[in-house]
């Protein structure tokens, strides 16, 4: 431990030792100072040596380099090629040296040959070659494979070539097979696993006896088709009970693939079929497909693929009996007939059949329910909006029945009526049979549209008398209005009433008398409906715009001139008026206000043309305003008000040729300096600029301009005097903007009015006069600059004490 002074004075605070003690204690301390300092400089020599020795090279590391491929891989890879090649050579053989060997040699040859590739495989799996058995015995099942053909070419010539590739391929399947079990015994002796290449090249050469069969017999289409499903049911059987992968995968393609071509081939077989006996023939094909299809969904493990599974096989069997069907019922029946076997589809929900199977058949009904409605849009489509076509010839005359009236300017599409039961059906299955909450509130929304579009296209379909389409027209929107108004399905049938009116609407447009009856039933309808509060921002607007049509479509029934008929408009915006004000509707206030506006609009813009009439509208449409503005909710309406009657009396004054320009612009300065005046009493902080600027610039200006173009001497005067007033009145109250404004007219005025007299000035005095007068005045001014400047911040000061 050093020797610490600090220490050895805080000692020394509480004892004194004696000398002796001191000393020794003292000697200590410096004993260890020297040894700890002999330590160091031994240290610091050792590090100057190890500075001046040259730095070791560093050794990187030695990477061996990267491998691309694995041992296992390059043994594959050169195995699969040998075999490729031998296979190669064993087909060079037998097709092109097989002509130089007699009979007995062919059969030596090719015997041993393909007895020795099929032996070594066990062979070689004893030692526990696996990989060079498998190429081994890919190359045997290639050479059986060519002797086969072989034997067709050598011995077997006279045979058909198509029914012998149908044996071959099934003596082949079978040799596979039984030499996998034979290879199987072989590995289970030797400890090691089977080979996989066997039994997968059996299963493919098992999809062809039946189908080069039934080739060969000439089984025709519905026989090649059952050999297809067959084969498939076949593959099915083997995917769903063998475990193992390579062979489910092969058998999975086969079921997929060849039963997918034979379904299409039955499908097509049906849809094709001229005859009851063709059509069951076809049916039963389809059948088989379904069969097979809801026994493999019925086993497979996954709900997705046991669910499309299902589908697949719920379409099949509609196909089947609807292709009966097909040909069994009358012309124009096809439709109706695959959605009955469609609906008949969902009595699987009350089967015992696992859930993801009965959500699949279910599918498939929706899916042929929907395609039966789709057929039948043609024909609702064109019975709705085809009305829309007498927007171009109104009141052109009576049609003949309903389909002319609905195909005015669009070609009625040349479908059977029967498809109109299609949206019946569909709604008649989801009304019933629909259960859940949320499930049956979409159903029973899907079902309301599907009868509402099925009723409004009825009388275009079978062509009923026009009057007969406008009275079922007219019930179908009044019944969705009654529903409306009773809260059944409320956002629904109130939309199905607003299209079903439109559609009405646009049908009585072809004759005067429907047009004026229908707009006043909706327009009835409509307001009575639009009583109960949640239906009343919709309902009550279209009252308005109903009422709006009416009154243009009265006045063109009376031979009305516009402007006359835009009188009549004029009691829309009124009662819009009275409907915003009713207590309880304060949500339904806006849009009937925004719907009287534009009526007001229309009622304008209707009366244009003709000044006078156009200046009455304009003060009616002000009046109405005024009296929107007395609600305490509504006060900013007052601002439109008065622009509405300033407006109308500037039409007024145009009307009667006034060119005074005062005439139209003291109505806008009188009630404008009365709004600032009373604005200064309410706030006296209130700035003149904001309270009476705009009034008197309103007049004062434009007079100002007219006074610089009139050669007369009144306007003028007149103008001035009336600057003079404002003038000494803003002296008079200490207020800014009628001081300015006043002086400035007043100013400039009088410059005007002496202007002719400087001009005349000018021309008698010398040229040199002005330049001495404006030498003298600049020489005056520089003399009193800073006296001016002293008075100009007077007169600033003076106007900064004014409000």
């Amino acid at each position: 431990m050093p020797y610490d002074v600090t220490r050895t004075t805080l000692r020394d605070m509480t004892h004194v030792p004696p000398p002796a003690e001191e000393l020794r204690l003292l000697d200590a301390e410096l004993w260890q100072l020297d040894a700890r300092r002999a330590q160091l400089l031994t240290r610091r020599a050792w590090l100057v040596a190890a500075l001046q020795q040259p730095a070791p090279v560093r050794q990187l590391p030695v990477t061996p380099p990267r491998t691309e491929a694995g041992v296992p891989g390059v043994q594959n890879v050169l195995l699969l090629l040998g075999g490729v090649l031998l296979t190669i050579a064993a087909m060079v053989f037998t097709l092109v040296s097989w002509g130089h060997l007699g009979i007995a040699g062919r059969a030596l040859v090719l015997g041993a040959v393909t007895l020795a590739v099929l032996a070594a495989p066990a062979a070689l799996l004893r030692r526990g070659l696996r990989s060079t058995a498998e190429s081994v015995a890919g190359l045997g099942l290639a050479l059986t494979a060519l002797d086969a053909y072989a034997l067709h070419e050598a011995v077997f010539t006279q045979a058909d070539g198509t029914a012998y590739a149908a044996l071959a391929t099934a003596a082949l399947a079978a040799l596979w097979t039984a030499y996998d079990r034979v290879l199987v015994t072989t590995s289970r002796a030797s400890g090691d696993g089977a080979l996989r290449l066997p039994l997968p090249a059996a299963l493919a050469a098992a999809q062809l006896p039946l189908l080069l069969w039934a080739i060969a017999a000439s089984a025709g289409p519905h026989g090649i088709t059952a050999a297809l499903l067959l084969t498939a049911g076949f593959d099915t059987i083997v995917a769903l009970r063998n475990t193992a992968t390579a062979v489910r995968l092969v058998a999975a393609v086969g079921a997929y693939g060849i039963g997918g071509w034979g379904a299409l081939a039955a499908g097509w077989l049906s849809w094709d079929a001229a005859g009851p006996s063709a059509a069951a023939r076809a049916a039963a094909l389809l059948t088989l497909a379904a069969a097979i299809a809801l026994g493999a969904a019925r086993q497979l493990p996954g709900p997705a693929a046991a669910t499309g599974t299902a589908v697949a096989a719920g379409l099949f069997l509609v196909a089947a009996g609807g292709g009966v069907l097909r040909v069994t019922l009358p012309p124009g029946w096809t439709v109706p007939g695959y959605l009955v076997c469609g609906v008949a589809l969902l009595a699987a929900v009350r089967v015992g059949l696992p859930q993801p199977v009965r959500r699949g058949l279910v599918w498939a009904s929706g899916a042929v329910q929907a395609a039966a409605v789709a057929c039948a849009l043609p024909l609702i489509a064109v019975a709705l909006l085809g009305p829309l076509g007498w927007v171009e010839r109104p009141w052109s005359g009576v049609p003949s029945d309903a389909r002319a009236a609905v195909s005015v300017h669009t070609p009625w599409p040349p479908f059977p009526a029967q498809l109109l039961l299609a949206p019946l059906v569909v709604a008649a299955v989801l009304a019933l049979l629909v259960r859940g909450e949320t499930r049956r509130r979409h159903a029973l929304t899907g079902a309301t549209v599907l009868a509402w579009a099925t009723v409004m296209a009825v009388p275009a379909v079978f062509q009923l008398p026009y009057l007969a389409a406008l009275l079922l027209e007219g019930a179908t929107t009044i019944a969705a209005l009654a529903a409306a108004a009773s809260l059944v399905l409320p956002v629904t049938t109130t939309a199905l009433a607003l299209g079903g009116s439109l559609s009405l609407a646009f049908l009585a447009l072809s004759s005067q008398t429907a047009t004026l009856i229908v707009l006043s039933v909706l327009t009835a309808a409509f307001a009575t409906a639009s009583g109960r509060p949640r239906l009343t921002p919709v309902l009550a607007p279209t009252a308005l715009v109903y009422a709006a049509t009416l009154a243009c479509a009265t006045g063109a029934a009376a031979d009305w001139q516009p402007q006359h008929t835009g009188l009549l408009v004029l009691a829309v915006p009124v009662a819009a008026t009275l409907l915003a004000t009713r207590p309880g509707d304060a949500h339904a206030r806006v849009p009937v206000e925004l719907t009287g506006a534009a009526a007001g609009l229309l009622a304008i813009g209707l009366a244009v043309a003709d000044p006078p009439m156009l200046a009455l509208v304009l003060a009616l449409c002000g009046v109405i305003a005024a009296g929107t503005a007395v609600r305490p909710d509504r006060r900013s309406v007052g601002y439109a008000a008065a622009v509405l009657f300033l407006l109308a009396t500037w039409v007024r004054l145009a009307s009667w040729g006034v060119g005074t320009v005062e005439a139209y612009t003291i109505p806008v300065t009188v009630p404008a300096l009365c709004v600032g005046a009373w604005r200064r009493h309410r706030d006296p902080l209130a700035s003149s600029w904001t309270a009476y600027a705009p009034g008197l610039a309103a007049t004062l200006l434009p007079s100002l301009i007219a006074a610089w173009h009139d050669p007369h001497w009144t306007r003028p005067l007149l103008l001035g005097t009336a600057a003079l007033l404002i003038t000494l009145l803003g002296a008079r109250h200490r207020l800014q903007a009628p001081l300015v404004l006043g002086g400035s007219v007043l100013a400039l005025d009088a410059l005007h009015e002496l202007a002719p007299y400087l001009v005349q000035l000018t021309g008698a005095l010398p040229r040199w006069l002005p330049l001495a007068v404006a030498g003298l005045l600049l020489l005056a001014v520089g003399t009193t600059y800073e006296r001016r400047m002293r008075d100009a911040r007077r007169i600033r000061d003076i106007l900064e004490g004014m409000h």
